[in-house]
């Protein structure tokens, strides 16, 4: 897909899909739990955003590809998983998308008294036409309104600031300590967006570098306003009014600035539902893509438009599910949808933990996780708990979805897939069983060529064709060279003997070795323009020199003298390689020659 969506059109989309109902609804029910405490609650739901998020962030720059935290948790927890995160990911889009229109068609309703179902037909189709019509207007219009809105809410700030009445903060948490905690997981709905950003990252300029910039400076700064704007709120509204306030930002909006200020916010709020419906569309859309790719899904939902380059199937259909959600109770709708996305954390935080432990050789994300596996851990315990804080209610309509994508599994995506994932060579590597075909391993390596834009370098075509030999051992330096020279004798203008023996003075001369177990000889050709390779293993060690008794790993390069500076840059290459014991590990655990060339081409991308 084009690559068309910048830093600010990340931000854009991240900060879309946070400020919504969360700021503009939520704020009064939150107050009534936790009293002005709930500025620390926002807080602290910002902060458990970020931890969470860390690990989404991880995934989406190993593995950039539409779907998001579907592809992430299909490859590392397997199909029939993978299934049930897709579909029941792209429903809890669209009903927060749904949820957002709605709003939208409120918002219009109170100021122009528009008929609220003509609005929300004209939303679904005007967001659906933005989104087929490409990803490069889509991006534009958000990154406006985004702007816009912040713009205004700006303005809240600093009006509102000068009204505060700082003894409306007193008694600051009347329902204890434990009501500002629990308060936080009611309210991460205003959050709960953001695992869905990574689903257009397929989509992403300079992506090791704009997406987690991009996502974690939007949720620093929108949990900075959240903060700031409930902070106002908290300091202008009476604790009685505020506590039973559908729109407290609009009634603090109208005691601070009077109507223009009532003006004012509804405008930013109706902007708000707007990005958020937008973001929604524009990443729900990205899922059935996804499904469709790994044929989960029939291969229709993943053609794209020829002009616009995007899955207009996809971005139609996910408009028709928010037009027909709109048809049931919204508030059970969100919750639901809410519960979708706290458990979407749950898994994307359990995918790093099985990619990392699977060791999979391509797995090469460009942003990692700090303090690995604890903030793994700390999510996956944190987010379990507020989905039970939901309720019962939205539990069994997430549920009801998880049935359903079971069932199109069942008969459909169980007959039609094929695939791999990392909790197949987790497991191959507890139990020694053969499980793995090195599908996975290709699919990743193939992502991280296109993320990097790798070019087929020298170095690359060396090692694609190179001769590698698993030898036994231990072995002396003068047979262990004889062998090298009859694996290529009919690639050089020399005898087996003439080959082994300008190996064996080359090193007796100077030695190649670059550490205790690995080397790195090399002879020069005759022939012009030629350069060889071969690979050789043996664990029990070849023994170069008293010094290098035991050397496991050797790279012997062959060059002509015009190729010299090339052979040098390769031989450099591959001394570093060796000074990473984990690479060194890992060559002695490959299963034959196939992987040991697999690994040295992965190593080689960084």
């Amino acid at each position: 897909m084009k690559k068309e969506l910048t830093f600010l059109g990340i931000f854009s989309v991240s900060a879309g899909a946070m400020i919504s109902s969360g700021l503009f609804i939520l704020p009064g029910m939150a107050f009534a739990r936790s009293g002005p405490g709930v500025i620390i609650s926002y807080a602290l739901a910002g902060l458990f955003a970020l931890v969470g998020v860390f690990s989404v962030i991880e995934l989406a720059t190993a593995m950039p590809k539409a779907g998001g935290d579907y592809y992430f948790i299909h490859r590392s927890l397997g199909p029939m998983i993978g299934t049930v995160s897709g579909i029941i990911g792209w429903i809890a889009l669209s009903l927060k998308s749904a949820f957002a229109i709605y709003g939208i068609s409120e918002t219009v309703r109170q100021l122009f008294g528009t008929s609220p179902f003509l609005t929300i037909i004209v939303c679904c189709a005007g967001f659906v036409l933005i989104n087929i019509v490409g990803m490069k207007f889509a991006n534009f219009f958000q990154t406006w309104l985004v702007a816009g809105l912040l713009v205004l809410l700006g303005i809240f700030i600093v009006f509102g600031i000068g009204s505060i009445q700082p003894g409306k903060y007193t008694p600051f948490i009347p329902h204890g300590v434990n009501s500002v905690f629990f308060t936080a997981g009611f309210i991460f709905i205003s959050y709960g967006g953001l695992v869905k950003v990574a689903s257009v990252s397929e989509e992403v300029k300079d992506l090791k570098k704009n997406l987690p910039r991009a996502m974690l400076s939007s949720i620093i700064i929108i949990t900075l306003l959240y903060v700031m704007i409930i902070f106002v709120i908290t300091g202008v509204i009476e604790s009685e009014t505020l506590a039973g306030a559908s729109t407290p930002v609009a009634d603090a909006a109208r005691l601070t600035m009077g109507f223009a200020g009532f003006v004012i916010i509804s405008i930013a709020s109706l902007l708000a539902f707007i990005t958020t419906a937008n973001a929604g569309i524009l990443s729900a859309s990205r899922y059935p893509l996804g499904l469709s790719r790994d044929s989960l899904l029939p291969s229709l939902f993943q053609k794209q438009s020829k002009r616009f380059h995007t899955p207009a199937l996809s971005v139609i259909i996910t408009g028709i599910i928010i037009f027909l959600s709109l048809l049931f109770p919204i508030q059970t709708l969100v919750k639901s949808a809410s519960t979708v996305i706290l458990t979407s954390f749950v898994l994307t935080n359990l995918a790093v933990i099985i990619f990392r432990e699977g060791d999979i050789t391509h797995y090469k994300p460009s942003f990692t996780v700090p303090f690995y596996p604890w903030t793994q851990v700390f999510s996956i315990l944190l987010f379990s708990f507020f989905i039970v804080e939901l309720g019962l209610e939205a539990i069994e309509i997430s549920l009801g979805l998880v049935l359903f994508s079971l069932g199109l599994y069942w008969f459909y995506g169980r007959k039609k897939s094929e695939s791999e994932y990392a909790l197949l060579h987790l497991v191959e590597q507890i139990t020694q069983a053969d499980l793995t075909t090195g599908i996975l391993e290709s699919e990743l390596k193939e992502i991280l060529g296109k993320r990097d834009n790798v070019k087929k370098q020298i170095l690359d075509q060396l090692v694609a064709e190179a001769e590698i030999l698993d030898l036994d051992g231990p072995m002396d330096l003068i047979d262990f060279f004889r062998i090298t020279a009859e694996t290529i004798a009919d690639q050089t203008d020399m005898t087996v003997e003439e080959t082994a023996q300008k190996l064996y003075e080359r090193e007796k001369l100077c030695s190649t070795a670059v550490a205790n177990s690995f080397a790195v000889p090399h002879l020069i050709l005759k022939d012009k323009d030629k350069m060889l390779l071969v690979l050789a293993r043996c664990k029990e060690g070849i023994r170069f020199s008293e010094k290098h008794k035991k050397i496991k790993v050797v790279f012997l390069f062959f060059g002509s003298v015009a190729q010299r500076d090339e052979n040098l840059k390769a031989i450099a290459s591959m001394a570093c390689l060796a000074r990473n014991s984990s690479f060194m590990d890992k060559m002695m655990n490959a299963e034959d020659t196939e992987a040991l060339r697999e690994l040295i081409i992965a190593s080689k991308i960084e």
